[in-house]
């Protein structure tokens, strides 16, 4: 009936674009702290989507389709999400889209160059280093300095906001090597995203 491929190791990473969504929306209805939470708990199911795919059972096309569809995730939940709220805090000015344009294209330049690696390997395996810094990054760097924007001041925000878009951008395609997180760090970097969304309903 439907196109696609429905098994169910893909749900958290459908949630996530879920979680990314109404983040956008609590954006445009000025509403900074519920988006920020929601960009963090996109980051969690992301972080652990991989891990709970691999423990599915699933045919050759599934894991495939998988890769893909993650990636497609990625791009409206780490790399849309950002210009989106820029555009909410009326961050709008020709620098400001040069910013958002440049972030894009990085952020679609990794992620492609990310799929073929993945390709090239025997099924879904596990990288050990991302090439490049992993989109995934800002949903822990924008949520944090939105965390400090109360000891920064408006104006002071906006502009460490912009930086940090062209700095994500530039680090996004950079020719580095980041060592792919693994055992003991998943549950380290949960607790950690939980204390971040406690501290954002506290702010």
């Amino acid at each position: 009936m439907f196109i696609g491929k429905y098994n169910k190791s893909l749900i958290v990473t459908y949630i996530g674009v879920a979680f990314a969504i109404i983040g956008m929306y609590f954006a445009f209805a000025s509403e900074a702290k519920y988006s920020m939470i929601c960009l963090v708990l996109a980051g969690i199911c992301d972080l652990f989507d991989g891990k709970i795919a691999r423990m599915c059972k699933r045919t050759k096309d599934e894991i495939s389709f998988g890769i893909q569809l993650d990636s497609l995730a990625d791009t409206i939940d780490f790399v849309a999400f950002p210009v989106v709220f820029g555009l909410s805090l009326g961050l709008n000015s020709w620098y400001h889209i040069v910013g958002y344009i440049l972030l894009a294209m990085a952020g679609v330049q990794r992620l492609a160059h990310f799929n073929v690696l993945v390709g090239s390997k025997e099924g879904d395996a596990p990288v050990k280093f991302y090439s490049g810094l992993p989109v995934t990054s800002t949903s822990v760097t924008f949520p944090l300095i939105w965390l400090l924007s109360g000891l920064m001041g408006t104006g002071v925000y906006h502009i460490v906001y912009i930086c940090l878009v062209y700095l994500t951008a530039f680090l996004f395609v950079a020719n580095i090597k980041i060592p792919k997180f693994k055992g003991i760090a998943y549950p380290i970097l949960a607790v950690v995203a939980i204390a971040g969304i406690i501290a954002l309903f506290l702010v």
